[in-house]
């Protein structure tokens, strides 16, 4: 059809000639409601991005003597990742003789993964491979899934700071995840967010061979 004749014809019908093939020979075009056809591409177009979010893997990486300020960053960027219907791959690494006391490793694992629990689930629990300590967590559906906290002002790590330091006992030079409340040398006690409470500091190893 000629395009005049198109235009009268998409006229007559009160909608509009949009060219939907510009490469076609001859071009495509329809007659349709622009504004609806606009807002059904742009739905599309956001479906897409979704599926290929759900497809995207991010890592964050942990360490068994991660200081509790950098390990709320860490929570933060997890949660961003969620939000964005990413799934979130947590690795903690364990270094030289840090894999005589795995159990700690384990502990930031588990802390992490429950401060998470508003917004993914672990897709298996966390299993030791070699010096690591590797879990996938996907995110929650939308209508399950909490808020991010970013809309209510605050941050992730915010919300969940003050949980930390009851989690890190130090037993006997040793910290172990979830043990009761014990002696705390002065310096942690006073700042449990320092590397003073770092809990290898005051692990006693023997010698090297």
């Amino acid at each position: 059809m000629e395009l005049g004749g198109a235009i009268k014809m998409a006229l007559s019908q009160g909608l509009d000639l949009v060219e939907i093939a510009a490469t076609a020979v001859p071009p495509v075009c329809r007659i349709v409601d622009f504004g609806k056809f606009k807002y059904e591409t742009a739905k599309k177009e956001r479906d897409s991005k979704k599926h290929q979010n759900a497809s995207t893997v991010k890592e964050v990486q942990l360490t068994p003597r991660i200081d509790p300020h950098d390990l709320g960053i860490k929570l933060d960027h997890a949660v961003d990742f969620l939000c964005e219907d990413m799934k979130v791959k947590v690795a903690l690494r364990f270094r030289g003789r840090e894999m005589a006391h795995t159990e700690i490793g384990k502990g930031v694992v588990e802390k992490f993964l429950k401060d998470l629990a508003p917004w993914g689930h672990p897709d298996f629990p966390p299993k030791l491979i070699g010096k690591a300590i590797n879990v996938m967590v996907s995110p929650l559906p939308k209508q399950k899934r909490a808020k991010h906290p970013r809309e209510l002002g605050t941050l992730p790590s915010e919300l969940h700071a003050q949980d930390l330091p009851a989690q890190i006992a130090v037993v006997r030079g040793v910290a172990v995840a979830g043990a009761a409340p014990a002696r705390v040398p002065t310096d942690a006690a006073e700042n449990p967010a320092s590397f003073g409470n770092d809990a290898f500091s005051s692990l006693e190893l023997p010698p090297r061979a």
